[in-house]
């Protein structure tokens, strides 16, 4: 399994590249210059451990996407809900509007949601 846990920076540089994928080494050090003020060897560093983890590719100095941030984010919270509620999406749902009201827009989408997978 992916570790799908991301600290703030981590989730910035990630950012930068699933927008701008693929792109080549140099263009990735020169964003991340400009946008989160790193040296080259802080950006190689960072760009190894997720080439590590199997969400981005490093071939011949290009910066490709394994897992796009859609599917990152379907298994962040995955493991979100499987880590504090056992799995349990229903019980997710019902901690989450014991302190969030949801509009009638948010209620119907649900629904069609859950009439799809049926």
């Amino acid at each position: 399994m992916i570790q799908t846990r991301l600290g703030v920076v981590e989730s910035q540089f990630a950012d930068i590249v699933w927008s701008n994928a693929p792109l080549s080494t140099k263009e990735l050090v020169e964003l991340c210059e400009k946008e989160l003020n790193w040296k080259r060897t802080t950006t190689y560093t960072v760009l190894k451990k997720f080439c590590n983890r199997q969400i981005f590719s490093m071939n011949k100095q290009t910066v490709t996407v394994l897992i796009t941030k859609e599917e990152f984010q379907a298994m962040q919270s995955e493991q979100f809900v499987q880590d504090t509620f056992q799995g349990s999406l229903p019980a997710f749902i019902a901690a989450f509007t014991t302190r969030k009201t949801l509009s009638q827009k948010e209620l119907e989408e649900i629904k069609r949601m859950v009439e799809s997978f049926e």
